[in-house]
């Protein structure tokens, strides 16, 4: 979780920007249309959630860029191979450089793509069983997809529901049979195979589904489990990933650098950190995604001690020559670089909010 990252690194004496690509930005948690299994906040709306997250960063004066970022490219910053500058380019065309960088852009779930989804998306139709499903005990859902997550979703939900529907547009499944042979035996979850869904329908939630046969069911939740895509293209050439697409990295964060020999190959990339749902993990949820960012102070402290000063991309003299702390307070930037030692600058000022 990214805010929990700036915040940590902050707490390291580190000065921290975050770039966030939507205005007053909160993250994928917005999305969620009620959290129940974050500890001290029960009960909350998603999007109040993360603008706890949000607002916490703001007391402490960790500033937010609201552009998104559109390339990441790693430049060579003297003559030592792990002193490494970060280069983000952004939709506006400014450019923002760091020593240290932690990539936090997540996964969204693969969409049904269906009349109702969108619609009533956080109001019945989620992608995350174990997230959500205690909302319906004793209550009817569905479950889409044939895959291990399907498979394992259903099972889960199989005895928390009255009644489990098992979606899958094929005869047989891709996932675990050992899975499959376990679902066969729970009285309460129906198999529908050869079927696809066409619709979601319902009022203010969903009521039910349509399947491309025409048959009907009854349900008060839709899981989608079509599995997810981690948004990790910004530095598929930066890092080694797996064969889903997911930065391999562990609760450290530390990535290794890409290679043509993939995983035989455990070069560390330096400063080049991962938090949340982009990275390798077996569970992707609001509190893994939070408590990611609690080791990274230490790396991202680890790599700014051992970086040498960049010099500037502009006219203004070198970082260097400029105060050594690393939150001294820059003064008005006469150059349109901003040069102080922080661990982002930028080339192109900013424009005044209206």
């Amino acid at each position: 979780m990214v805010r929990q990252d700036c915040l940590q690194q902050y707490r390291a004496n580190l000065n921290v920007a975050v770039a966030e690509k939507e205005y007053e930005g909160t993250g994928q948690i917005a999305e969620s249309g009620n959290v129940n299994n974050y500890l001290g906040l029960p009960n909350i709306n998603g999007y109040d959630l993360g603008e706890k997250f949000r607002e916490h960063a703001v007391s402490l004066d960790v500033e937010f860029i609201e552009k998104e970022a559109v390339q990441i490219e790693a430049v060579q910053n003297g003559e030592k191979e792990e002193s490494v500058i970060y280069r983000v380019k952004f939709d506006d065309d400014t450019i923002a450089e760091a020593r240290a960088l932690i990539y936090t852009a997540g996964a969204y779930p693969r969409k049904a793509g269906v009349p109702g989804e969108a619609e009533y998306t956080g109001k019945g139709v989620s992608y995350c069983a174990i997230c959500d499903g205690a909302f319906y005990k004793g209550k009817t859902a569905a479950v889409l997809g044939g895959g291990d997550t399907a498979l394992d979703d259903a099972l889960y939900l199989s005895d928390i529901c009255e009644k489990v529907y098992l979606v899958h547009r094929r005869d047989s499944f891709r996932g675990a049979q050992s899975t499959v042979e376990l679902l066969k035996q729970k009285e309460n979850v129906e198999l529908v195979l050869n079927e696809t869904v066409t619709e979601i329908y319902g009022e203010k939630k969903p009521t039910g589904i349509k399947l491309k046969s025409g048959r009907t069911l009854a349900v008060d939740g839709v899981f989608v489990a079509y599995g997810s895509v981690p948004q990790s293209e910004l530095i598929k050439n930066l890092v080694q990933l797996d064969e889903r697409g997911y930065v391999v990295a562990g609760e450290d964060g530390i990535t290794y650098a890409a290679t043509k020999n993939g995983d035989h190959d455990r070069s560390v990339q330096p400063g080049l950190y991962v938090a949340g749902d982009v990275r390798t993990k077996t569970l992707r949820q609001v509190v893994t995604a939070v408590s990611d960012g609690c080791p990274r102070p230490r790396s991202g402290a680890s790599a700014w001690a051992s970086c040498t000063p960049a010099p500037c991309t502009t006219p203004g003299g070198n970082l260097a020559s400029r105060p050594t702390s690393p939150r001294a307070a820059p003064s008005a930037p006469t150059a349109r670089t901003w040069c102080w030692p922080t661990p982002l600058r930028t080339t192109t000022t900013p424009s005044p909010v209206s």
